[in-house]
């Protein structure tokens, strides 16, 4: 039996109490007053539910081939690093995971992750569900990978079979990506519009084919208000915001930096637009703080590919929100561990999500005060670069407890 003491958080509220957790399972088995002679006592750090990123790229599959870049016993290690407890893996794999078979055989590899690891299984042309309960990845225009659709036609085609299914989608439109491939810059390759209209459609698949859907990394307003009057209409629709797309804006880059800042859908170019997500995140009209973590090494980086790796700094960057943007720490247990474990706890045996009774014993212990400079020899993804490298952040994790193990991070 582990035994915790602290300050508790929960989306409700903040208490100092007393947390126990069965090592032989995981779960946390009891909750009350401190006693003073816990096996750890924390005294001004905050104890969360452990963070949960319900969007990463750990690159491993069946043919490794892109191990190099990241595997799941990194990732799970740069997840612990950054507070974070679980993780949902895309299928944009070489070989991805889109039947039964497929998706138990990458199953079979995630056992290496020091911590839970839910996959996602992709959607294509050519794909049908799945004869288990999984959540889904629908790319709706070329991304890294190969599993994406040409045009609405042949996505809707595919949608149809996977009726009251979990599916989320990334929404850039194919047909405008494609009238724009001859831009010059990154971003006018893939304008606002591309995802304002792969949006509308998603919201209009997720609607008339009774999906649970998700739309993933929305990076403009206009976006945003979309989604925000499909919910007033009673859609079933929720929406995540990465770390780059709340912190930098087109104003931010610059020659030495731009290759390393490229990403798909890209850096908007309004300030405006940015704060406007923060807000949205923080009043509770934008659901998830996911990350897309894309681990690319260096030279990768240097020739165009997009991406940028967040798994390390994801605490760090938490506390720039509170530090920042004066989010509230019941904020922050809702958009990083209750409403990512309302996403995941479906296709888990134990319950995420709470620092409650019967509720799995992972932990993110969290300083506020303790500040962090990101340095690239503290980093556990095998890539070993953040776009944070060198910035100072206020607050930073000092443990973080998976299913009662626990890993030191200070």
């Amino acid at each position: 039996m582990l035994s915790i003491e602290g300050k508790i958080v929960n989306s409700k509220e903040i208490k100092r109490g007393r947390i126990e957790i069965d090592n032989s399972n995981g779960l946390i088995t009891k909750i009350f007053t401190p006693t003073g002679c816990a096996d750890i006592i924390f005294n001004d750090e905050y104890i969360f539910s452990g963070f949960i990123d319900i969007h990463t790229h750990c690159r491993e599959c069946t043919n490794h081939s892109q191990d190099y870049k990241e595997d799941f016993r990194t990732a799970g290690e740069a997840g612990i690093n950054g507070g974070v407890v679980a993780i949902a893996d895309m299928p944009n794999n070489p070989v991805a995971p889109v039947d039964d078979t497929s998706y138990i055989d990458k199953e079979n590899l995630k056992s290496k992750s020091p911590i839970d690891v839910i996959l996602y299984a992709g959607i294509g042309p050519s794909t049908k569900p799945l004869s288990f309960e999984v959540p889904y990845k629908a790319f709706m225009g070329p991304s890294v990978g190969d599993l994406f659709f040409n045009s609405s036609l042949e996505l809707e085609e595919s949608i149809k079979k996977y009726q009251g299914k979990f599916v989320s989608f990334h929404c850039e439109d194919p047909e405008i990506l494609e009238k724009s491939k001859s831009n010059t810059s990154h971003a006018n390759k893939r304008p606002i519009e591309a995802e304002t209209k792969a949006i509308d459609f998603a919201l209009y698949l997720i609607k008339k084919y009774n999906l649970k859907g998700k739309v993933c990394h929305c990076s403009t307003k206009e976006g945003i208000e979309k989604i925000i009057q499909a919910k007033n209409d009673g859609v079933n629709v929720t929406v995540e915001v990465t770390p780059h797309h709340l912190y930098f804006d087109m104003s931010m880059l610059s020659p030495l930096n731009e290759k390393w800042l490229q990403v798909n859908p890209p850096i908007r170019e309004d300030i405006e637009n940015r704060l406007f997500l923060i807000s949205c995140l923080k009043n509770g009209i934008i659901d998830y703080l996911a990350t897309d973590h894309a681990p690319h090494t260096k030279e990768e980086k240097e020739k165009g590919m997009s991406g940028m790796p967040h798994l390390d700094t994801y605490a760090p960057f938490v506390s720039w929100l509170v530090k920042e943007h004066n989010f509230s720490l019941s904020d922050v247990a809702k958009i990083c561990s209750e409403n990512p474990a309302s996403f995941i706890n479906p296709f888990t045996k134990d319950k995420y999500g709470k620092v409650e009774e019967g509720y799995i014993g992972s932990l993110t212990v969290f300083d506020l005060e303790r500040s962090i400079t990101i340095k690239e020899e503290k980093l556990k993804t095998k890539c070993k670069w953040s776009p944070f490298t060198g910035m100072t952040f206020g607050g930073s994790v000092v443990m973080t407890i998976v299913r009662g193990n626990i890993y030191k991070i200070i």
